[in-house]
This record gives structure tokens, sequence and C-alpha cells, in this order.
């Protein structure tokens, strides 16, 4: 509901030629839904119907952001329970994935044992390549999007991270308490996903396609430090 609100909203002063484009001292444009961006809207004077339905938008946009925000404290006061920490602080010592999302991944996931292999969980998520094959004829096409779609949009979007970020480890969560040998696992998965999207690119494979792989190898690390962090792998 939150996206939809925004959306909405957006679209409407698209339509009546509000476009935002604010720059910063470097020419980058300015993030959307920042402070900048909530003060351009406001700045913006309608008359008459479109008035009243700009005041509609912007608020029903605020309460779905502080609707949101509430329940974030909530998932983030959940995440801290002894029984998805572990997981949470293990996942989120991965670049590109927050507490939220590294709960979003535990709770679908449920327990990363139930998965025999990093594979399966990547099938499970409908990451894994599509196939029609004939005979001795082999045809593979895009991810099959049949599995579990919480957890591939949160890893799809992860994935995306790696398009700019850098292979230094991720800076630790002040106050999490990860095992030194699993962090080395989360650092190395950085480093090799930075490396992979690098060589895709390198290779002229489109942003689509690369951060599909990106997302699937992705979902093959997060199996793999998620049994860590339960003790079922070693």
């Amino acid at each position: 509901e939150y996206r939809r609100a925004r959306q909405r909203l957006n679209m409407f002063l698209i339509r009546l030629g509000h476009v935002w484009d604010e720059r910063n001292a470097d020419g980058t444009r300015k993030g959307s839904w920042t402070r900048a961006h909530w003060r351009w809207i406001s700045g913006i004077r309608l008359e008459g119907p479109q008035r009243d339905v700009l005041e509609y938008y912007v608020t029903a946009a605020r309460c779905a952001e502080s609707d949101r925000r509430q329940l974030e404290k909530k998932v983030l006061a959940l995440a801290r329970t002894d029984r998805w920490r572990p997981a949470v602080e293990a996942l989120s010592c991965i670049k590109g994935i927050d507490t939220l999302t590294a709960f979003r991944l535990a709770a679908e996931a449920g327990s990363f044992t139930r998965f025999r292999t990093a594979p399966a969980f990547a099938s499970w998520c409908g990451l894994v390549p599509s196939e029609r094959s004939s005979g001795e004829t082999e045809r593979r096409g895009g991810i099959t999007k049949t599995g579990n779609r919480l957890a591939r949009t949160a890893l799809v979007e992860s994935a995306w991270h790696y398009l700019t970020c850098t292979p230094r480890p991720k800076a630790p969560t002040p106050g999490a308490d990860v095992p030194a040998a699993i962090r080395a696992r989360a650092d190395a998965c950085t480093a090799r996903l930075c490396r992979r999207r690098e060589a895709l690119a390198a290779a002229g494979k489109s942003s689509c396609k690369a951060n599909a792989a990106v997302a699937r190898e992705l979902a093959c690390w997060v199996w793999e430090i998620g049994r860590r962090a339960e003790g079922t792998l070693s």
C-alpha cells in the first residue's frame, strides 16, 4: 500500500507537468521521497479540484508511510528475539541485505535446514533458469518465478546493490554478535558477487539478466550462511 500510495501521488503530479528533477552540487539527481522531495511537493500550488486531489494523495502517502514505520518497528523487535536473531544478524553481514530483508528471508524460509542444498533453496525462490528440452535439444530461458515470491523479490532487490557497491567487507552492525567464521563467509559472498556482477557486465549481459544471475547466486550464499547461523553446517 505504501508503494501504491507514492506511485499514485507521483503519477498525478507527472500528469500535471510537475516532475521531480532537483540536482545535487555534483549534478546527480536527488533521491525521491526524501525531505527535499517532500518540500518540493509541499511547494506545488494547485487550484480547485486538483488541489483537493493533491491533498488527498499526500495524506494517503503520509499515512501509509507512518503505518509502514510502525510495522517496521514491530518487525525489528521480532528480529531481535532469540528465535530469529542468529540468522538475521548473520545474513545482515552481506552487503545489500539489511535487517528487514534478512528477517524476511529467514521468516519465509522458516528454517534453512529444510533445504538440502543451496540450489534447492534457489529453486524454491524461483531463481533457477526455466528449461524446455526435447530429446538431445536443451533450451534454457529466464528464471522460473514459480517459487516464493517474497523471498525472490527480496533477493532480486538486494542483488541490484552489487551494481555499484565495492567488494570491501560490510561494516559490522553495532551490537551484533556474529561468529568470525560466519562473518568471513559473508565477506567472501560480498567480494564474489561484486566480481560476478562485473564479469557479467564485461560479457555484455543486460542489466536485468545480470541481476537475476547475481540474485540466484546470492540465494545460494544466503542458504549457506543461514545454515551456519542455525548450526547445521560447519
